[in-house]
């Protein structure tokens, strides 16, 4: 495993853990890092220090107390957090979530072909343009789909 502190655009920081290095880049050339702030996926490796070992032969240091957090572990870190789960809460009660199937529900509400309905779901990046070529009202959201989240 390894640690990676990185960032995104928004220049937001955070760390994640990787099975590899190799699994970091993999993910991330597929579009599948994503800030855990404001789900953008246009994120890099920080700079970082690397972690160091101790000699054997050097004293030990006391570890150092854990900080504690002002909050329960179950709060958000940080208000976009919270707006984010507020919004996933939102779409959850007033929309049907559609999957994959997102790029055909959509087209065929705009065609008239299906009765229109809030709906939300998943597109790869080539249907989402053609969805806005022809027209079809859509927009991105920073949340991960159900089955994505832990």
């Amino acid at each position: 495993m390894i640690r990676y502190t990185l960032k995104c655009a928004e220049g937001h920081g955070f760390d994640s853990w990787f099975q590899s290095a190799d699994a970091y880049e993999a993910l991330a050339d597929r579009g599948m890092v994503s800030c855990a702030i404001c789900g953008g996926t246009d994120v890099t490796k920080a700079l970082m220090a690397p972690r160091v070992s101790v000699a054997e032969s050097a004293p030990a240091e006391p570890p150092a107390a854990p900080a504690v957090p002002d909050r329960p572990l179950s709060a958000p870190a940080h208000p976009a957090e919270q707006m984010l789960r507020a919004l996933r809460e939102h779409l959850q009660k007033s929309s049907t979530y559609v999957g994959g199937r997102f790029a055909q529900e959509a087209r065929a509400m705009h065609l008239g072909e299906a009765d229109e309905r809030p709906i939300h779901g998943e597109a790869s990046p080539a249907e989402a343009r053609a969805l806005i070529e022809e027209g079809v009202p859509i927009a991105p959201l920073p949340i991960l789909p159900p089955d994505k989240t832990n």
